[in-house]
């Protein structure tokens, strides 16, 4: 993790150094964003398993509660900050700033002292044996195809979301980051909120609420109309509501993971899981790329909200089965 941290600082901060220089180009952009998503895999997979090894079984939701609750807080002030950066300061600064958070990160890593799990004897087709354990597991399998759905959606959306505010809405840039940083706060909610309704619908229900409720206010976007201040609120209900359902979404599902994984494949079903789930957010960016040239942003932002609500009904069947992963926390 702390080698994903320092990995990741040093490709981002090869980006404001390129554009001081006159020297940055596409491929370089290409190419950093390539692998700072490669080792943010790798850092997502060893994080799953370092915190089985911090965290009881009896304080999962808890654990991941302040985990998300903590990238909550920080989303409060990032999109602002963000924003202004850009529109002050131009876009090489915004990046300058977030490669030496990477460098915080890393320093905090390093304070860590935990026995972590020996690592699982190597074996041919690993990535494989993550695969066969999601086939065999019906909540499991279930949760990737939500996850699956939600982010290709998203990730379209998300794609268009800044272009359309801008162009279409006419919201400034640094106004649209100190909206989206206040609707942030609905992140904070969510965490507070997560626990107590997995206390009472369950993780399995609980998740699918969270999935519906992350993509459904989505929504008011697209239909975002009338004066500056209707646009505001709208966009920032949508970024509140959001918000809380995503926190909610994936603090659920991240303690069902850490319930239902064995040890011996966590880092196995976690890589095979990140693979399919991240592999389908540039494949739902080029595809609103190429709905947007053909229908237009605003049709394509509906397609996208609608395909991401409908991403729940994956978990729908399986809601139920998850209750025997209640069982620990019931029973503490």
């Amino acid at each position: 993790m702390i080698a994903a941290d320092l990995g990741r600082f040093g490709l981002l901060a090869t980006l404001p150094v390129a554009d001081a220089l006159g020297v940055l180009t596409l491929p370089q952009l290409y190419a950093v964003a390539f692998a700072t998503g490669a080792l943010s895999v790798l850092f997502n997979v060893a994080d799953s398993t370092l915190f089985v090894a911090l965290v009881p079984p009896d304080r999962y939701v808890e654990g991941n509660s302040l985990i998300y609750g903590s990238r909550a807080l920080s989303l409060v002030g990032g999109p602002s900050i963000s924003g202004l950066l850009v529109q002050w300061l131009t876009a090489p600064f915004a990046i300058a700033a977030d490669a030496v958070s990477f460098l915080g990160s890393a320093a905090l890593l390093r304070r860590i002292r935990v026995e972590e799990p020996p690592p699982a004897a190597p074996t041919e087709g690993a990535l494989a044996a993550g695969a066969r354990f999601i086939a065999s597991s019906p909540f499991i399998r279930a949760c990737l195809c939500a996850c699956a759905t939600v982010n290709f959606f998203t990730t379209a959306f998300v794609t268009l979301f800044v272009l359309y505010a801008v162009r279409t809405l006419h919201v400034d840039a640094g106004v649209l980051g100190v909206v989206l940083g206040a609707g942030a706060v609905g992140g904070l909610v969510g965490a507070a909120l997560a626990k107590r309704l997995s206390a009472g619908l369950g993780l399995g229900w609980t998740c699918a609420v969270g999935a519906f409720v992350f993509t459904a206010p989505l929504g008011l976007v697209p239909l975002a109309g009338g004066s500056k201040a209707a646009v505001l609120g709208m966009l920032f209900i949508a970024e509140f509501a959001s918000d809380v359902g995503v926190m909610v979404f994936d603090i659920s599902l991240g303690s069902i993971f850490a319930a239902a994984i064995p040890d011996s494949l966590r880092a196995r079903v976690t890589g095979a899981f990140q693979a399919v789930n991240f592999g389908t957010r540039p494949l739902g960016a080029l595809t609103a790329g190429g709905l947007a040239t053909l229908v237009g942003v605003r049709p394509t932002l509906w397609i996208a909200v609608g395909g991401a609500t409908l991403g729940f009904l994956w978990l729908l069947p399986v809601a139920s089965s998850a209750r025997e992963l209640d069982r620990p926390r019931r029973e503490n």
